[in-house]
């Protein structure tokens, strides 16, 4: 039997989605590092908001947090660019974070990776655990999957208590358009 725990690299979409996440890996025993990737979110200073937002409650927590330098909104939309529509574009996304989660959970010694992103009702499930699963076998760690969304309400009490910035969007230009006009994007999509 191990006498340490097994570290995670969790990637982190939001501090929101991290609250519940992060208590529940740590009840499973885990020893629990967040890391900040997000290319998709647009603009610049929705990023920036999220992650100073991600930052104040790690040091509240005492949450380890790695933080992928720069912004990669371009390389994002490049690689959506002909696929923007939904569903098709979060598949590249997912992989997109998934695979540079697992990559530095393999260079920094992590025993498994896995996501915030599946505690949200509004994500693919399905894909982003059958994309883990795939990334996690190429890179050589292995990708932790449990369905996070039964902690979606307590999700929204904690970020409440913690007054954390709830976004209204997922991240890109295009789930801000859908969001705020669903039936302009839905028109343009068909």
């Amino acid at each position: 039997m191990p006498t340490e725990p097994a570290r995670i690299l969790l990637h982190i979409c939001c501090a929101p989605c991290s609250t519940y996440t992060i208590n529940r890996l740590r009840e499973l025993g885990f020893e629990v590092t967040g890391f900040w990737f997000n290319p998709n979110i647009h603009p610049y200073s929705e990023h920036q908001l999220r992650l100073e937002t991600l930052r104040r409650y790690a040091s509240i927590i005492n949450l380890p947090l790695i933080e992928e330098p720069g912004y990669e909104m371009v390389n994002f939309l490049r690689a959506v660019c002909g696929r923007e529509r939904f569903r098709v574009r979060c598949k590249i996304c997912y992989e997109m974070r998934l695979l540079r989660t697992a990559v530095r959970a393999r260079e920094r010694g992590f025993d498994f990776f896995t996501t915030t992103l599946l505690i949200s009702p509004y994500q693919d499930q399905a894909a982003i655990k059958e994309i883990g699963e795939k990334v996690g076998k190429e890179i050589g760690v292995e990708f932790f999957f449990e369905n996070f969304r039964r902690g979606w309400a307590e999700r929204g009490k904690l970020a409440r208590e913690y007054n954390l910035y709830r976004q209204q969007y997922c991240g890109c230009i295009f789930s801000e358009w859908e969001r705020y006009d669903k039936k302009g994007a839905e028109e343009f999509w068909d």
